[in-house]
């Protein structure tokens, strides 16, 4: 999809003949299907497809390439993978050498371009081509992969128990798997589901926090995908009545990912759940995780100090783990010895010493954290504290010259203090061992592709200012960031939403980040612990010395045009 005014400048330069009725009416047909506007006037007959793209080959001075009826080499082709193919439009139709040709309808796509170099490994030759024949030339995937289940139909049939390992082994069956883990490499998913149903087996991807229906499997092929990712993860391939938990790895364009697999007997089979684990995945920093500059400050302050507990809270996925370990990446010197204890082990740090949690064999997280007190640690991470006794020994380390991260499972920060002594934890030990507790979520970034201005109605501002203080608002702006002037501009805020596009797979969404609140343990807040505060008190009093609520801290992400107030308001109330 080029921009619209880059096409008036190539149907200008080269004098296509446009009336400005016909301008206007294909214009609009283009906004209300999410079409690019040059597809529309072609398909309307207003101007040729080649031509047009044959100009804008000399607009963009790239060369033109006509796909159809060309052969294309099925190992040139297969360098991309097909899903990825049809998301970022684009074929892999020669290469040479180092250098592949790659065609697209849209060569301004520079990021899709440099994400082909590194996945690749060649240096990309761009090609403009008209969207008719990349059409074309994606529908050889579709046609393979027919083929595939075709062939897998006429020679599998309903795989028994017997020929599970057999059926697990067969190319057919190896090529369909590879897909779909190679497509949610490409798609940049966190989590496949794999779900039997009563007719077909259902493929859905987890982008961006929300799961999407990829593809729909044949039935009588389920035995066999399932045969083949239990081969993988070393699981038992006869055991079809209790849950099994597993792991492999895969090498994906010189990329070693790991995906941790979970079986589970459901109704019409087995449901597979794989997570996703970038193994040479960098730490963030803390302006990457998405902190404001003033919470920013007190989250790096903290980190400095020698000993005390660093807490990160928020519900299953909400990117805990992701936080604790860029946390691990700024203290990971030479000079400290940094031990963990986790369940799973998600991300492998390199001069870090990281322990599984392993309950079948008396390895939990409490005895696990005993035996890393006797390893001279300087740093310790607890995957979780889930019970007294793990809270307690974390505790203790932390007063004994130790500096303990971990996470809880609280939906605030201010809830967390209670949560600890709800445990069993005497109130003193809280208060004196926590330097900082942070609460966080992950909102969906606005795609910038199609991102645009959106000004808020009457009726939604006035919705705002009842939900929340908008002069409290305001100053928050004002001082976390350069927006906000006056309060009449604040009731007339300008957000921003996303149209959706090829590029974000018509979501409006492309990629995450965080929303905190941070909560510093001062003098008058031990005082609070001391007394039994209630979370309530303790969260008034924070926000009464300047603590920025996840809402507010969403909010203002929302006005800087990262995110969109729905979803914000989407992932606060969950």
């Amino acid at each position: 999809m080029l921009p619209i005014n880059t096409v008036k400048k190539i149907l200008k330069k080269y004098d296509f003949k446009l009336s400005a009725a016909d301008a206007r009416a294909s214009l609009a047909k283009a906004e209300k299907l999410h079409k690019a506007w040059e597809e529309v006037l072609a398909d309307e007959g207003i101007i040729d497809e080649t031509a047009f793209y044959e100009k804008a080959g000399k607009f963009f001075e790239v060369p033109f390439a006509a796909l159809k009826g060309r052969e294309i080499k099925k190992e040139v082709l297969n360098l991309i993978p097909g899903p990825v193919a049809g998301t970022h439009q684009v074929i892999a139709f020669e290469k040479s050498g180092d250098e592949i040709k790659l065609a697209m309808t849209d060569p301004t796509d520079i990021q899709t371009v440099e994400f082909l170099r590194r996945k690749t490994g060649l240096e990309p030759k761009i090609y403009i081509t008209t969207p008719g024949d990349l059409r074309e030339a994606l529908h050889r995937y579709h046609a393979e992969l027919e083929d595939e289940l075709k062939i897998i139909s006429d020679t599998n049939g309903e795989v028994s128990t017997g020929d599970l390992k057999k059926a697990g082994e067969e190319v057919s069956i190896i090529n369909v798997v590879n897909s779909i883990l190679e497509h949610a490499v490409f798609e940049g998913a966190s989590d496949i589901h794999i779900e039997p149903a009563e007719k077909d087996v259902i493929v859905r991807y987890r982008i961006d926090g929300v799961l999407k229906p990829i593809m729909t499997l044949p039935k009588n092929i389920q035995n066999g995908v399932l045969a083949r990712l239990k081969i993988l993860a070393s699981l038992k391939l006869d055991e079809h009545m209790i849950p099994q938990d597993g792991r492999f790895k895969i090498l994906v364009q010189d990329e070693k990912l790991a995906f941790r697999v979970s079986i589970l007997p459901v109704y019409d089979g087995e449901k597979v759940v794989m997570r996703l684990l970038h193994e040479g995945a960098k730490s963030l920093t803390l302006d990457e995780l998405g902190f404001l500059p003033a919470p920013k400050e007190i989250v790096a302050n903290s980190i400095k100090k020698p000993h005390g507990m660093i807490l990160v809270t928020g519900p299953t996925g909400s990117g805990k783990t992701t936080t604790l370990y860029s946390v691990l990446g700024i203290l990971n010197q030479p000079g400290v010895n940094i031990s963990t204890v986790e369940d799973p082990i998600e991300y492998r740090v390199a001069g870090v010493n990281q322990s599984q949690v392993n309950p079948k064999a008396g390895f939990t997280f409490s005895s696990g954290l005993r035996a890393l007190l006797r390893q001279d640690p300087n740093i310790i991470m607890v995957g979780e504290i889930r019970d007294q006794e793990t809270a307690e020994i974390a505790i203790n380390a932390a007063m004994t010259g130790h500096l303990v991260l971990s996470t809880l499972h609280t939906n605030d920060a201010a809830t967390t203090l209670p949560r600890l002594m709800d445990m069993g934890v005497p109130p003193f030990l809280v208060a004196y061992t926590t330097n900082i507790i942070v609460a966080q979520r992950l909102v969906r970034k606005i795609c910038e592709y199609c991102k645009k201005e959106q000004k808020l109605d009457k009726a939604s501002a006035a919705e705002l200012n009842k939900t929340f203080d908008i002069k409290h608002l305001l100053g928050l702006m004002k001082k976390h960031t350069k927006l906000g002037a006056s309060e009449k501009e604040v009731m007339s805020l300008n957000f921003f939403k996303g149209e959706g596009c090829r590029r974000c797979g018509d979501t409006g969404y492309k990629g995450r980040i965080g929303i905190y609140e941070v909560l510093p343990i001062d003098a008058d807040m031990i005082k609070m612990i001391n007394r039994r505060a209630t979370a309530a008190e303790m969260n008034d009093y924070a926000r009464g010395t300047g603590m920025v609520t996840m809402l507010e801290d969403g909010l203002i992400k929302a006005k800087m045009g990262i995110t969109t107030i729905n979803e914000v308001l989407r992932v606060s109330k969950e």
